[in-house]
């Protein structure tokens, strides 16, 4: 209330008023200097800049504005996660592009030989002129059968077991050969013993 009094108010009322305004601005002041804190920690690396940083905010609110005018544009969690997303584009990029068997040059899909070695890296649809990966059975562009084309080992095993059933197939379709029918023995007997000689 003293220190009021020199500035001439002498009003109760009024020295609330002026000493609630003070007590505002002391604690935003030392509001800014936590924020500035906090905020360069996640923005500025170098535990040295950070302290210089705090050390300026001590000057009431002017150290805080030059801090707003100097601090980096992004947080370093920011940038950490841009260098990761480049860094995995990178390697998407370089998955594409693939390299030339022989020599390593970088090729594309559509390359039917190599710019750098000259060698021969897929073989042009007879049709159509377009790269055939060699496994494949048929052209997928303009939809010819490749001639030539490999049969893979996991294919095999199921054209036999095909081919088996089918002949089974084929063989339970066909009628069974007729049987033929055996007389009885009595029949068997008369006509032995009628065929023997009276004699006899």
């Amino acid at each position: 209330m003293g220190l009021l009094a020199i500035f001439g108010i002498h009003n109760d009322a009024l020295n609330r008023v002026v000493s609630l305004l003070i007590l505002f601005l002391v604690v935003i002041w030392l509001a800014l200097i936590y924020w500035t804190y906090s905020d360069a920690k996640r923005r500025i690396g170098d535990p040295m800049l950070v302290g210089c940083a705090t050390l300026c905010s001590f000057f009431p609110y002017l150290g805080t504005i030059v801090y707003l005018i100097v601090r980096p544009p992004e947080y370093l969690e920011d940038a950490r996660e841009r260098d990761l997303e480049i860094a995995a584009a990178e390697a998407r990029l370089a998955e594409i592009q693939q390299g030339c068997p022989y020599c390593g040059f970088r090729v594309e899909d559509s390359f039917l030989r190599c710019p750098s070695c000259l060698r021969r890296l897929k073989e042009p649809c007879q049709t159509c002129g377009k790269p055939l990966d060699p496994l494949w059975k048929i052209c997928p562009y303009c939809e010819s059968e490749i001639s030539g084309a490999p049969t893979t080992p996991a294919t095999e095993p199921v054209r036999r077991r095909s081919s088996r059933r089918a002949s089974a197939a084929s063989s339970l379709a066909e009628p069974p050969p007729p049987t033929r029918r055996r007389e009885p023995l009595g029949g068997d007997e008369g006509a032995t013993a009628s065929s023997r000689p009276p004699g006899a």
